[in-house]
């Protein structure tokens, strides 16, 4: 029996993303009342600028306000939009101190305080969902934390920024350098004013402890999650790629030790064979390949931002939260029972691509060898070429743990023969 007295619903932020929730509520009211078995209503909208036209939204529903609104107690879920930490994460407590669960797209909050928030959804008995903070529109969060539930996940690596992704690619595609291909991203609207938290890594690493977290059933936070940027690829680096039948990507990658005990969470630049699904992966888009123990290898796919991707992630999540809401449950919460450590960058296994600066007479290569030897990191391939007393070598590794790799490197810069480290990146996927 349909219900005929609305959850109301309010909204914090009207943004890019913000608006498009707002209108899909609007324009889809009717569909969402059915699948819901209730209607949903718009019952305020806190935003900072209220002097701002926002066109199909009820001047009346503006507030600038956010407090009182969530704090209103007829208030059934609040959709959290605004993103940062504060005031979101006061705002988020107060929803669930006065009744209402939460449906929120905000990674670096989720990334830090997620232990927390959980923690205050279970104590008053309400809902957290989040699938927006993971690559956008492409159904991710809830496959983990529901369809996988009963599997055992090793492995998610995966491209969880368009913004990086569009940059690499262009760079790949065009052999732009990387700050004219930032350029074209920026004026594209792919790239904000201040790059920093995608070109860095930031916004990656977030996901990636978000995506740790709920794959492992233990708690990683955005600390735990090593990180470097991408500003440091240049064209030399995509022409080494191509020699290796490799492109190159910036790439989330989350594991479970081998033994089970511990696993890693990391976000840097690597090499991908172009034969691996993520290789094809083009433009601003998003894909995430899953590796589990019985589903085997699985792949998400589509654009993992923009205002009316990312709000279809929400409205998913605001339905299933008001279909929660009616039947008097909750959806499942944190899952951490496992409690496993996570594990340092030094300790990680994975192989290595490295093009050293070398003067260009007999022996060079056997002092390279040797360095490497010594560290106990053995060598796949290697190519030679120079002239004029200058050349370049290129060592590609088998499996070696990050810390032998990096004790190597800092050996190899010591040798009066080497020049300097012209570039070091991680082989993946392979």
């Amino acid at each position: 029996m349909m219900r005929t007295r609305p959850l109301k619903v309010a909204l914090l932020g009207c943004g890019v993303v913000g608006s498009e929730v707002a209108r899909i509520m609007t324009t889809h009211a009717d569909d969402l009342t059915a699948r819901i078995g209730a209607p949903v209503e718009l019952a305020g909208v806190a935003v900072r600028r209220p002097s701002k036209v926002r066109e199909g939204i009820d001047p009346a529903l503006v507030t600038t306000d956010a407090t009182a609104l969530v704090k209103r107690g007829d208030i059934d879920v609040v959709v959290e939009v605004i993103g940062g930490i504060e005031p979101a994460r006061a705002l988020i407590t107060t929803a669930f101190e006065h009744g209402a669960s939460v449906v929120s797209a905000n990674k670096a909050l989720l990334a830090q305080d997620g232990a927390a928030l959980h923690a205050a959804a279970v104590e008053h008995g309400r809902d957290l969902y989040y699938e927006a903070a993971v690559a956008g529109a492409i159904p991710l969060i809830r496959p983990l934390r529901e369809s996988l539930a009963g599997d055992k996940v090793n492995r998610v690596l995966g491209i969880v920024n368009g913004t990086t992704n569009f940059i690499l690619d262009k760079m790949d595609s065009t052999g732009a350098g990387y700050q004219e291909a930032l350029d074209e991203a920026t004026a594209l609207g792919y790239a904000e004013a201040d790059p920093t938290a995608d070109v860095e890594g930031f916004d990656a690493a977030a996901k990636a402890a978000i995506l740790a977290g709920i794959a492992f059933h233990t708690r990683v936070r955005l600390d735990d999650v090593y990180r470097e940027g991408m500003t440091e690829v240049t064209s030399a680096d995509f022409a080494s790629a191509r020699q290796m039948g490799c492109t190159i990507k910036l790439l989330a990658i989350c594991e479970r030790a081998v033994d089970g005990g511990s696993v890693t969470a990391r976000v840097h630049p690597a090499m991908i064979p172009l034969d691996h699904p993520l290789a094809s992966v083009r433009g601003a888009y998003n894909a995430v390949f899953v590796e589990a123990e019985a589903a085997g290898q699985l792949m998400f796919y589509g654009p993992g931002a923009g205002g009316a991707p990312t709000a279809s992630a929400v409205l998913g999540d605001l339905v299933a939260v008001c279909r929660n809401k009616l039947a008097g449950s909750t959806g499942p919460g944190e899952s951490a029972y496992t409690q496993l450590p996570v594990s340092p960058m030094g300790d990680v296994v994975t192989r290595y691509h490295i093009s050293l600066d070398v003067a260009d007479k007999p022996g060079v290569l056997a002092q390279v060898a040797t360095v490497f030897a010594e560290h106990g990191v053995s060598i796949d391939t290697v190519r030679q070429s120079g002239k004029d007393g200058e050349a370049s070598l290129v060592v590609v590794t088998h499996r070696a743990a990050d810390a032998a790799l990096t004790g190597t490197v800092d050996a190899l810069r010591k040798l009066d023969t080497v020049r300097g480290v012209a570039s070091i990146m991680r082989v993946e996927g392979e």
